[in-house]
């Protein structure tokens, strides 16, 4: 009885974990695009901030204090309250105090000493992704009808080094990616940078120190990437290949499940359907292959116009127990009751 009650309650739309807490069962991108906003109120999700008074107005109803009791908490927890130091003496916000009796001070403090002690600096990675983040904050477009669309969805997708020999022990993300469910799949196929695509073809032997007129990714420009037994072929250029013509031929031959072909370009990510937390396949230069794991569907975040996505999630850590994290977040899955 059980079993028949959960199936019958069981809504497609929504993602329900699949096995465990690895990952979600199928859904479909836009669907659970629309059972999001059709089970919120546009307030939550639209730019335009609440008036201040009405705002206050509405947490005294809610927390049932009085409009008195309100004002005096407003007051006292205002950041003007919240100096400790003379009007004159502006303190620099990056040092804590040795005497800092505040937790979060302290805790703070700990941190930052831990970090000045580490004699391994950041990569150019890091500083690349740090200058990204320095000049995306607070960026808003000029004009406000480039603004992301209202109750747009964000994907953030990891992709991975490729695997290519037998000692590779490292499953940190090559890099993680913000990118828009209204973007088709090339424009994450053109924001992911491999080393395979900027090898140089010819003889250079002579001429050591002249850049190349082309690399491989001008050559050979044919990609695809497999979702849910359909490869989506980059075919945007008359010499593009499709390359997953021989695994289909080879599964059909071997009895496997039939599979799909659709052009990369002419789908977007609402139209796809996936599992959060999935491994998915990004293959390019014939045999350079890259797993690709789509760890969060969500609203839109604090991101600057459609033109600056794809963009880095710069919040993405790296080293240590931070990278433990950020590979299970695929497991923060939020259900809609």
């Amino acid at each position: 009885m059980a079993t028949q009650t959960a199936a019958v309650n069981h809504n497609p739309n929504i993602p329900e974990y699949e096995h465990g807490d690895g990952n979600t069962r199928t859904f479909h991108i836009d669907s659970f695009r629309k059972e999001w906003l059709s089970r919120l109120k546009s307030s939550d999700y639209c730019y335009h901030p609440e008036d201040e008074d009405a705002f206050h107005a509405n947490f005294a109803h809610e927390m049932g204090v009085s409009t008195d009791l309100m004002r005096e908490l407003k007051d006292v927890c205002s950041t003007a309250a919240l100096h400790c130091h003379p009007e004159d003496q502006q303190p620099d916000p990056e040092v804590v105090p040795d005497d800092a009796l505040l937790k979060t001070l302290v805790e703070r403090k700990k941190h930052q000493d831990y970090k000045s002690s580490l004699k391994i600096g950041k990569s150019r990675h890091d500083l690349y992704a740090d200058e990204q983040a320095r000049l995306s904050i607070g960026m808003r477009p000029e004009v406000l009808e480039n603004l992301i669309p209202e109750g747009e969805v964000i994907l953030t997708i990891n992709v991975y080094y490729p695997a290519t020999f037998e000692k590779f022990v490292y499953v940190r993300p090559h890099v993680t990616l913000l990118l828009l469910g209204s973007q088709s799949l090339t424009e994450l196929r053109d924001a992911i940078c491999c080393a395979s695509d900027l090898q140089v073809s010819g003889e250079l032997s002579n001429t050591p120190e002249m850049a190349p007129d082309f690399i491989s990714k001008d050559h050979f420009k044919s990609a695809f990437f497999f979702f849910e037994g359909v490869f989506y072929n980059d075919m945007r250029y008359p010499e593009c290949r499709d390359i997953s013509e021989t695994t289909i031929k080879w599964a059909k031959a071997n009895n496997f499940p039939p599979y799909r072909q659709a052009k990369m370009e002419d789908t977007k990510f609402v139209d796809l359907k996936v599992k959060v937390g999935f491994p998915y396949l990004y293959c390019h230069q014939g045999d350079c292959e890259h797993v690709v794991i789509i760890t969060d569907v969500n609203s839109q975040r604090r991101l600057p116009g459609p033109e600056a996505v794809p963009t880095l999630d710069t919040q993405a850590p790296g080293h240590g127990a931070e990278v433990r994290r950020l590979l299970h977040l695929h497991r923060q899955v939020v259900h809609h009751q």
